[in-house]
């Protein structure tokens, strides 16, 4: 057992010998704690933490985690991880900074996992959250949504929702999003508009044509474009169906 005493002072010394340079930054409380669990974590072989502003600032790290089975097999995805000085008081401040069409988690970044929210208790370490976020990716929960609409493909159509993960991890679609175009809106209202828009005419079009898809994006964007100049929904509505009604009626005439 260290003898706390005896600790304090060798670093009381250890000030004084120091000869007018700046002591060391004491530890808080949160930090100690934090740096025990960092040294106990048992990474999986699919995961690897990092410290993107060096190794003396703990209470900001990142973790990345490639599965290695389900759904999203052969992905990369990373999360910061923000640590308050009162940990482990509070929960750590967890956001997913990869984009990825999951149930759990949503296009900014937030992660629904019962141990970050309500269920969070000092007993709980970094590790668990770990383990959380690794059955996320196991096994999604479509009954506890921050995605709707991606729990709902995965409750009515598994095999629907795992090509859409796929895509989303090769083609960077998210949630039916393009991540370039989501770039494009400038402000939360065009984002949401952006966002209903493609939903709205997602329903029109066949989910294995894949040229429908950019063609709805084109049209999005163009749809954008009319709402900045101030035109009203209900006429940019009725643009977008007429226009996504004549490609849809285009290649069925083809057929």
């Amino acid at each position: 057992m260290i003898k706390l005493f005896s600790v304090k002072q060798k670093h009381k010394k250890a000030a004084e010998s120091a000869n007018g340079r700046v002591p060391i930054k004491k530890q808080s409380a949160g930090e100690l704690r934090l740096q025990k669990d960092i040294s106990e974590l048992n990474l999986a072989k699919t995961t690897s933490i990092s410290f993107p502003n060096g190794k003396d600032n703990l209470l900001n790290f990142e973790i990345t985690i490639q599965p290695d089975e389900g759904y999203y097999q052969g992905g990369t995805f990373v999360f910061s991880f923000q640590i308050s000085q009162v940990y482990p008081h509070e929960a750590p401040k967890v956001k997913c900074k990869t984009k990825v069409y999951h149930p759990n988690i949503d296009l900014e970044g937030n992660v629904c996992l019962n141990i970050l929210r309500e269920d969070w208790n000092p007993v709980l370490s970094v590790n668990s959250i770990l383990y959380g976020l690794q059955y996320l990716f196991l096994d999604p929960n479509p009954d506890d949504p921050l995605n709707h609409e991606a729990a709902e493909v995965l409750r009515d159509n598994p095999r629907q929702f795992d090509l859409n993960v796929k895509r989303s991890m090769s083609r960077g679609f998210v949630a039916g999003i393009h991540e370039e175009m989501m770039k494009e809106g400038k402000d939360e209202s065009s984002r949401m508009l952006l966002t209903w828009l493609y939903k709205w005419a997602h329903k029109l079009l066949p989910v294995d044509i894949v040229e429908f898809r950019y063609y709805v994006f084109a049209t999005c964007m163009a749809a954008l474009c009319v709402y900045s100049c101030e035109i009203s929904l209900e006429k940019l509505v009725f643009s977008i169906r007429e226009a996504v009604a004549g490609r849809l009626k285009e290649v069925q005439d083809k057929k």
